[in-house]
């Protein structure tokens, strides 16, 4: 097959070349035509690709096929419904609600109401007006140790980092949040001058690797996050445990997005790759964890300070509730990040397989703190591919007092989920430090419309609570959420994530599904009883 094409691109370059001594044709046919010849040779003799070796040439083709293929499918082929890890509906209600625009639809709903797992909120038939609803719903985050509680709004930015997201980004997203009264999250890449440029609340979330306020080793430092930790625009602090993107393996900053400027704000050498450890050096047992906090605040004068993780192993989230319980110290808050969570870059392993997706993780943590009488202390934020309003009710509804989002925002500020976020080639200028590409991200534009998605968001929240009879988002609870189990049955999520009794797992009469989580849980060690008896066995026998 390849001696044959070989065969037919010379016999072109021979006529052309008779054909020229004739009728002096067009040369720079003949040129390209040479030029293709020579490639043909190549590919016939090349060893590193066996479809180019049994294909010259015209192996070529799939290469350019498979490179077009994701912006056919996106832009020609995707249908209204379809697009991951966001649908096209959901993009689009971004877009307009950003640019306020149109955001009504025609001809009834796209999507398959009969399809099990479709859900939806059940409407009542004292519904409120809308002019009876708050159009900014907040809620007060500060526990019994706290000094200096915060009025969130329920929806604010998601964590995403200086490294992750561009520096015109970063500007964009902190100036809607200052127009809009909601709180931006700095990620794990620590507090830049960005977010403190434009006025936006800021909470200051503290990675495994301690960007930001980090000694040369890596380890935390104590007061340079003292002198961070209480300028006026940070609101609160947040431990990051674990991200639902990749739980368990730490954040990656590609060497190609860690600049000077960015290495100087984290502390780390520029162009190299930036791997967050697994895990913090500051504490490595519950009650460690809390006492961590205890030191956070203090040294923040007296902000609320909470933790974000990704749902793992239960027993571990359960041998925190002991510790608090144990030591009297609760967090303010605690984030629940989802395994649908969304990151720039990600082994492919821990963005499918890792971590519970989060309304399980939520429903969880939420009956664990209630479980353990602690919930009336501490606020429950959700994250986790929240885009839309009905999002939001669900999250509300199931046990969250407010919502963070990410991938909404980034839409917010002009992303068309190009998948390109970890090439350093974001062609909107989001993702990427690239200064010729972020040059085109206008951030006063953009800010303005990162805060028309919030506003119109809330707005939307709110015209669906008032559907319910209801006038505050803390009414929002399990019975109002409904799920297609199957073509037979319907569930509400009360059916389908049951609650618990106040106070329920201090006692005995644990639930049986929290029977064996209790049970290996242990204040001193997130790992399991059952586990460090079997290590504590293996090494006797070794000894």
């Amino acid at each position: 097959m390849r001696n044959w094409i070989i065969g037919v691109l010379t016999l072109i370059v021979a006529i052309n070349a008779i054909l020229g001594l004739i009728y002096q044709p067009v040369w720079w046919f003949l040129i390209l035509t040479f030029f293709v010849w020579c490639v043909a040779i190549y590919d016939a003799n090349q060893k590193h690709h066996s479809i180019l070796r049994n294909f010259p040439l015209i192996g070529r083709v799939r290469w350019t096929v498979e490179a077009l293929r994701p912006y056919l499918q996106q832009y020609v082929l995707e249908t209204d419904t379809g697009g991951a890890p966001i649908s096209r509906m959901f993009r689009t209600i971004v877009y307009q609600r950003a640019k306020n625009n149109r955001e009504t639809v025609p001809f009834g709903t796209q999507l398959d109401t009969y399809e099990n797992g479709y859900e939806w909120i059940g409407h009542s038939l004292s519904a409120r007006e809308l002019k009876e609803m708050d159009d900014d719903p907040r809620v007060n985050i500060g526990g019994p140790d706290c000094k200096k509680p915060y009025s969130a709004s329920v929806l604010n930015i998601s964590a995403m980092s200086f490294g992750s997201l561009s520096k015109n980004a970063i500007l964009a997203l902190n100036k809607g949040a200052a127009k809009g009264g909601f709180f931006h999250n700095t990620g794990e890449g620590g507090l830049t001058p960005y977010h403190l440029e434009n006025g936006g609340d800021v909470v200051w979330q503290i990675g495994t690797g301690y960007f930001g306020c980090r000694t040369k080793d890596g380890r935390f430092d104590e007061k340079t996050f003292e002198e961070k930790a209480q300028l006026e625009q940070v609101k609160m602090i947040e431990i990051k445990l674990s991200q639902g993107a990749k739980p368990g393996h730490g954040g990656i900053l590609p060497a190609y997005k860690n600049t000077p400027e960015i290495a100087d704000i984290r502390g780390v050498e520029p162009g190299t790759q930036v791997d967050s450890p697994p895990r913090h050096s500051a504490f490595s047992t519950p009650i460690e964890m809390v006492d961590f906090i205890t030191k956070l605040r203090k040294l923040s004068g007296g902000k609320p300070v909470g933790i974000k993780l990704a749902l793992g192993r239960k027993s571990e989230f359960v041998a925190m509730c002991k510790a608090m319980v144990k030591t009297g110290v609760t967090p303010d808050f605690i984030t629940v990040d989802g395994g649908e969570g969304g990151t720039g870059a990600a082994p492919l392993e821990y963005t499918n397989s890792i971590g519970f997706p989060l309304r399980e993780a939520l429903a969880f943590v939420d009956d664990c703190l209630i479980g353990f009488d602690l919930r009336h202390k501490i606020k429950i934020i959700a994250s986790g591919k929240i885009i839309t309003a009905f999002q939001l009710a669900k999250n509300l509804s199931l046990g969250a007092d407010l919502c963070n989002s990410a991938r909404g925002m980034m839409l917010a500020l002009g992303c068309v989920q190009s998948l390109s976020c970890n090439t350093n080639r974001c062609p909107t200028g989001v993702a990427t430090q690239d200064p010729k590409l972020t040059k085109g991200l206008d951030v006063a534009d953009k800010s303005i419309r990162v805060y028309l998605f919030h506003k119109k968001t809330l707005h939307a929240l709110m015209d669906i609570l008032s559907s319910t009879g209801h006038v505050s988002t803390t009414e929002l609870n399990r019975t109002h959420i409904f799920r297609r189990v199957n073509q037979c049955n319907i569930a509400r999520y009360d059916e389908i994530f049951p609650l618990v009794k106040r106070g329920s797992l201090l006692q005995d009469e644990v639930p049986e599904r929290f029977k064996l989580h209790v049970k290996e849980a242990n204040a001193d060690s997130f790992m399991p009883c059952s586990l460090l008896a079997d290590i504590e066995e293996e090494t006797k026998e070794v000894s």
